[in-house]
């Protein structure tokens, strides 16, 4: 299966922001984590980082015509975007919601995401572990629900 790993604003700052909060691995590692044990397993996973909001909608939407599901790590969009929140819900694939930290347990803000509604599942406050975590979800989801012959093309 072919996967999309989709990150958002500030995640290319992973291992020096607020390490307190985030931990110390990179995004670049996680990314690569990632990549590997889907290799193993015989799955696909690309990732992409953007600051941008259009950008990270253009991405979605570009998935559509090869992906299997996503995971998203929307970042601060998590609380205060409509366009994502729509763009999750329009694209014909399973998207899994990833954090690093756990919003629930932080600031009030953070308490309320418009995205995690019109995902599969959210995964949260494993750290760097979240992303492994989501990846076996989805790929389990994808598995129980989707005949082999249903998947997109690899």
């Amino acid at each position: 299966m072919r996967l999309l790993l989709l990150n958002g604003p500030n995640l290319n700052l992973l291992g020096t922001r607020e390490p307190e909060v985030y931990g110390q691995t990179t995004l670049s590692e996680i990314e690569a984590g990632l990549v590997s044990l889907a290799a193993e397993l015989g799955d696909e996973i690309t990732p992409y980082q953007s600051n941008s909001e259009g950008a990270l909608v253009d991405h979605l939407q570009g998935a559509a015509d090869w992906a299997d599901g996503a995971l998203f790590n929307p970042g601060g969009y998590t609380h205060t975007s409509v366009a994502l929140r729509d763009c999750v819900a329009a694209v014909s694939f399973p998207v899994v919601e990833v954090h690093l930290s756990n919003p629930a347990a932080r600031e009030d803000f953070r308490h309320v995401s418009l995205i995690s509604a019109v995902c599969l599942g959210t995964v949260a406050g494993f750290g760097a572990g979240s992303y492994e975590g989501a990846y076996r979800a989805l790929r389990s989801h994808l598995i129980d629900v989707a005949p082999t012959s249903t998947l997109k093309d690899s």
